[in-house]
């Protein structure tokens, strides 16, 4: 019997320091080495100040920034912990309901907007996540952005486009904007003062 219960316990000692110590290790320290800002969070940060990860979206209301794309995560919109979609299909009164007050929350903020409401900003994605809209959601927003912030839309529009991210390897995906990246540009511009800096990464909104 002994000699059957040393050799257990130097095998678990052994892939406890292999498995449980010195792998986490190396993949961490490799990980810091070759990435090492998606292996810190991928974070942003402002006026010294960590405010969100380029991986994580946020809720932004206020006219003088861009909006995100829609969040059904819960108990609170870009929950990480219960990355989610609503599950409801197109023809569920409650998504359909949802659609009608983010179409009319975005049409009183911009009345002089006549322009179709692109579709990534008034539903969720499957992650309840998404950081990124649209290049269309984002034009949809210039005009009163830049009326907001006292901007000319020649110069709001030429920041969407240096924020344009084009698809992955030229292929995957769409073109698209990172919002808050461009809402960080926005207070860089000195047009107004920065409400993004002032809030802590994934506080309750």
């Amino acid at each position: 019997m002994k000699g059957l219960v040393r050799p257990a316990f130097v095998l678990l000692a052994l892939f406890t320091a292999l498995t449980g110590v010195a792998y986490p290790l190396a993949v961490t320290g490799a990980s810091k080495l070759l990435f090492s800002s998606r292996a810190e969070g991928s974070v942003l940060s402002s006026r010294g100040r960590v405010v969100g990860s380029s991986l994580v979206g946020q809720s932004f209301d206020d006219p003088r920034y861009f909006w995100s794309r829609p969040s059904a995560t819960s108990p609170v919109a870009y929950n990480a912990s219960s990355s989610s979609g609503s599950n409801l299909g197109p023809s569920n009164p409650s998504l359909r309901d949802a659609v009608r007050a983010r179409v009319a929350a975005l049409q009183a903020a911009d009345p002089t907007q006549r322009s179709s409401v692109p579709v990534d900003l008034v539903t969720a994605s499957a992650s309840g996540l998404d950081p990124h809209i649209s290049v269309a959601a984002a034009r949809y927003q210039a005009s009163r952005v830049a009326l907001a912030r006292g901007l000319s839309i020649e110069r709001v529009t030429a920041l969407i486009a240096a924020h344009t991210e084009q698809p992955t390897l030229g292929i995957l995906g769409e073109p698209r904007v990172h919002v808050l990246s461009l809402n960080l540009a926005l207070d860089g511009l000195g047009a107004a003062v920065s409400h993004v800096a002032s809030r802590a990464m994934f506080a309750p909104r």
